[in-house]
């Protein structure tokens, strides 16, 4: 495996680990605990996986004419 696969499946992975546990802090503040850093944990948790698939589509532009493999 390439060091670029490995970064593909690597920020992939970060992205849909911050989805589940953006739309899990969200839940659980709307719906059991109404903590403010449960919005704020969750908030952060969206924007960051939006800044990993910009991230994600910076390096796939700059490293287009590597091989995966």
């Amino acid at each position: 495996m390439s060091l670029k696969s490995f970064h593909v499946v690597f920020i992939g992975s970060a992205f849909l680990l911050a989805v589940f546990l953006g739309v899990w802090w969200i839940k659980e503040y709307f719906m059991r605990t109404h903590h403010l850093l449960d919005l704020v944990l969750g908030v952060g948790a969206v924007v960051g996986a939006v800044g990993l698939v910009i991230y994600g589509r910076y390096f796939a532009r700059k490293l287009k004419n590597i091989d995966y493999f």
